[in-house]
C-alpha cells in the first residue's frame, strides 16, 4: 500500500473485458486475426483471437471478443504479464482478478481460478482481490493464494443470499473483505438505503470481528447517463459512510460513472477528484486510463488543505 496515499485497485484482469470486433486494434492477415497492444517493452506485440473472430463478415459488427478470458484459454503469458503489471506500473496497490465468465460450469471455473491466482502471484507482489459471484469460485482462489507474497482480498459480501459466507471466510483466511450496498433483493434506490445495507454488513462483520482497517466499503457507483441522481447518491452515501465510520476503507467501482457516455476518462476523473472530497481513500479504476498520480497528488493536497494533514508533513514528505 501506499503510505499516506490512496490505494487504487486496478480493475483491468476481468474476463468480461471486451473489445468489438470491429475495432480498428482487430488485425486480419492470412486467415488469422489478433489484437494489437503496446507491450511493457513499447513494442507492438499481438494477442491470437482468430478462434473467436467470426469468419462471417456480417457477424463482426454484433461481436465482442473477450480478451483476457481468450489470452487465459490460449495460455498467451505474456499477454496476461502485460494486464498485471501495465496496472502495476501505473500505481495500482492492488489488482483485482475476476474470470468469472471464462466457464459457466462451476468446477471448471474453480480450476481456472486455481490455476491463475498463482500464476498472477508470480507476477507481481502486489495484493489480489479474488474476485467472483460465487463465494466458492472465491475460496478456490484462496486455497491456492500464498500469503509469502501479500495478503488477499475478497470482492466482495453484501446481502444477497450466500454472500454472508464470506465474511467467515475472510476471517478464515485473514483476508481483507470488500463489501458492497447491495440489497438482499434489489439495489439501493439513494444513498439512506446505501447506508442501512452496509451497516447491516459492519454489524455481521464485527460478529466475526473482522478489524475495521481491513474493510473495504463500496456504496455503488452506477452509470451516470442512466440516471442523473446516481452520482450524488454514490457522493452522499460515501460522506455519510465516512462520517460514521472514520477508519474504514471506502471506494467503488468509479469507472463505472462514465458507461456509454464520450470521453470516458474525462468523467472518471473528475468523479474521482469528488469521491475523494467525499472521503473515499480508495479509487477502483482502470490505472492505465486513469493516472493514479493525478488522484494522489489531490488527495494528498486536500488532506492539507482540510486540515487533516497536522502541519502539511504528508504533503512536504511526498514532494521533497
Amino acid at each position: 500500500m501506499q503510505a499516506n496515499g490512496l490505494q487504487i485497485i486496478g480493475e483491468n484482469f476481468n474476463a468480461t473485458r471486451r473489445v468489438k470486433a470491429t475495432s480498428p486494434r482487430i488485425i486480419e492477415e492470412d486467415g488469422r486475426a489478433a489484437l494489437k497492444y503496446i507491450g511493457l517493452d513499447g513494442q507492438e506485440a499481438y494477442l491470437d483471437v482468430t478462434s473467436v473472430y467470426p469468419e462471417d463478415k456480417s457477424q463482426r459488427r454484433k461481436t465482442q471478443i473477450t480478451h483476457i478470458a481468450q489470452a487465459m484459454r490460449i495460455k498467451d503469458m505474456e499477454y496476461l504479464n502485460w494486464i498485471v503489471m501495465a496496472q502495476a506500473r501505473a500505481g495500482a496497490t492492488i489488482i483485482d482478478v475476476c474470470i468469472d465468465e471464462i466457464a459457466i460450469d462451476p468446477a471448471e471455473r474453480h480450476d481456472w481460478m486455481k490455476w491463475i491466482i498463482p500464476l498472477v502471484q508470480q507476477m507481481t507482489d502486489l495484493p489480489l482481490a479474488i474476485d467472483s459471484s460465487d463465494p466458492q469460485t472465491i475460496e478456490a482462489g484462496l486455497s491456492v493464494y500464498d500469503r509469502d507474497h501479500s495478503r488477499p482480498a475478497i470482492n466482495s459480501v453484501n446481502l444477497e443470499e450466500g454472500r454472508g459466507d464470506l465474511i467467515p471466510m475472510a476471517a478464515k483466511h485473514n483476508a481483507l473483505l470488500f463489501a458492497n450496498a447491495s440489497g438482499r433483493e434489489s439495489m439501493p434506490n439513494n444513498a439512506e438505503e446505501r447506508v442501512e445495507n452496509l451497516n447491516q454488513i459492519m454489524a455481521m462483520m464485527d460478529a466475526e470481528n473482522i478489524p475495521v482497517t481491513d474493510r473495504y466499503l463500496d456504496p455503488l457507483a452506477f452509470p451516470v447517463g442512466a440516471g442523473g441522481d446516481f452520482s450524488k447518491h454514490y457522493l452522499d452515501a460515501v460522506a455519510m459512510i465516512r462520517k460514521e465510520y472514520p477508519e474504514v476503507h471506502i471506494f467503488g467501482g468509479h469507472s463505472n460513472t462514465s458507461f456509454g457516455l464520450p470521453q470516458r476518462k474525462v468523467i472518471n476523473e473528475a468523479f474521482c477528484i469528488l469521491s475523494v472530497i467525499a472521503g473515499c481513500d480508495t479509487l477502483m479504476i482502470d490505472p492505465v486510463l486513469n493516472s493514479p498520480e493525478v488522484f494522489n497528488r489531490f488527495h494528498l493536497a486536500n488532506e492539507a488543505l482540510m486540515g487533516r494533514d497536522e502541519m502539511c508533513m504528508n504533503y512536504i514528505t511526498a514532494h521533497r
